[in-house]
């Protein structure tokens, strides 16, 4: 039997045609873990708003609004990216809370804001509108209170402190400043 070059192409490339297509069956896309699984996270949320009722009274206890939320899987905290928080005082307005970042605990019981915090108080009523501004805020909104062992500057209509830790009842609108407090005040704003 006399091979001629036509057989001897055919068996070369037939070789060839086994022998890539075993090595794309070998490097074949593997399936890729999602995000959630790669994160360690239950789930993800995004562009989302939260509302939590009291477990007494069935009303609003607060609101979460977020671009994202990641649950985590292991511990069962909360990683929240820029959040905002809405909680209402007595007279059901709400005081707004917002940061660069938002961590909850697993029970829900505690929120830790950190980076550029800003408290807004509710416009409306007879108590004039209080602001503060802090780098880091611990929020327990069982219990309506939240606080700091940071720096916080806090303003109203004619009057500016700052002072080292700080204290607010989100809901009586009460509020100590801790140390080092310094008062500016300013009686034609006020007006």
């Amino acid at each position: 039997m006399s091979w001629n070059w036509r057989t001897t192409l055919g068996v070369v490339l037939f070789a060839a045609a086994i022998i890539s297509g075993w090595s794309a069956w070998k490097q074949r896309a593997r399936p890729v873990a999602s995000a959630v699984q790669e994160s360690g996270a239950d789930y993800i949320l995004r562009d989302f708003e939260l509302i939590t009722l009291d477990k007494q009274s069935g009303k609003e206890a607060m609101t979460l609004r977020a671009p994202e939320m990641h649950r985590n899987r292991a511990d069962q905290t909360a990683d929240i990216t820029t959040p905002v928080f809405l909680m209402p005082d007595n007279a059901n307005q709400p005081w707004t809370l917002r940061s660069k970042t938002g961590w909850v605990n697993p029970d829900g019981t505690q929120l830790r804001l950190r980076g550029d915090v800003q408290g807004d108080s509710p416009t409306g009523g007879a108590t004039p509108p209080t602001t503060f501004r802090t780098q880091s805020l611990d929020v327990f909104p069982q219990q309506n209170i939240a606080k700091t062992q940071a720096p916080v500057t806090m303003t109203r209509p004619g009057i500016m402190q700052s002072g080292v830790g700080f204290e607010a009842d989100l809901k009586s609108r009460q509020y100590k400043l801790l140390s080092q407090v310094k008062t500016r005040y300013e009686p034609n704003a006020a007006r």
